[in-house]
């Protein structure tokens, strides 16, 4: 395994969790089982992040989408997340890792509600890392809620329309307290992004790997940021313009 810079790390690593059907089927299993099993690359994912110092980790982990499955898939998930939020709690504090929710959480039932702000509020104080679920998440709902909340504050007069900037923007979305990410992997061969993160990854290193979520492990997160490490990062400028120290973005 290719060694990696520990002063060039992604501060931010977002990850489209993909395959878990196409591995239970693999395995002519039920899509449940691809679920549990790809829990189990999710504990492991969170403990490699942490071990290498990654400041945040977003994992993509039920979409708007998803509610359209069978309401057995859908119902097993969020047991899967309830058993993951009672197992992983004391894992989450022991490791000094705050738990942080992206996502319409409004609509989850009541005893995940409940679970899930049980768990941010235990987590709130630690800095060691932030583990960030998106759930019940959509990209496109995301900005659009973003833009009603400007209109209402501008109907008002919190903030006149020409003080809108993309700074001020940013911060009417669900991820008004975390950094953009640097470095975004999907799992499974797919190549895009589905409705994830869109305003927050322009700028976003991608990172496609055939592997299927269920067996992706420490050596594939490692391969993904190795060759983000190798990447020159440009945000619309020139490598002379970097070598001579970058300019103002605009």
């Amino acid at each position: 395994m290719k060694k990696i810079d520990q002063n060039n790390l992604p501060r931010h690593i977002a990850i489209i969790m993909d395959g878990n059907g196409r591995w239970a089927e693999k395995h002519t299993l039920g899509r449940i089982s691809g679920h549990r099993q790809g829990a189990k690359s999710v504990k492991l994912t969170v403990k490699v992040c942490r071990e290498l110092g990654i400041q945040y980790l977003t994992l993509y982990a039920f979409s708007v989408e998803n509610w359209l499955r069978p309401r057995e898939e859908v119902d097993a998930l969020m047991e899967l997340l309830k058993e993951y939020l009672h197992s992983e709690i004391k894992k989450l504090m022991k490791h000094d890792i705050r738990l942080m929710v992206i996502g319409n959480i409004g609509i989850l039932k009541e005893p995940v509600r409940i679970l899930l702000s049980e768990a941010m509020e235990k987590t709130a104080h630690n800095r060691g890392m932030v583990l960030n679920l998106a759930l019940s998440y959509g990209g496109r709902d995301e900005i659009v809620e973003a833009v009603r909340s400007i209109a209402e504050d501008s109907r008002v007069g919190k903030i006149r329309p020409r003080n809108i900037t993309k700074e001020l923007f940013s911060k009417y979305l669900y991820t008004a307290e975390i950094p953009d990410p640097d470095l975004l992997i999907r799992t499974s061969g797919e190549y895009r992004l589905s409705n994830f993160l869109l305003w927050q990854t322009a700028y976003t290193e991608l990172y496609f790997t055939d592997v299927l979520w269920p067996d992706f492990r420490r050596k594939h997160l490692m391969e993904a940021i190795y060759d983000f490490q190798r990447r020159e990062r440009r945000f619309g400028l020139t490598s002379d313009q970097l070598q001579r120290g970058g300019s103002d973005l605009g």
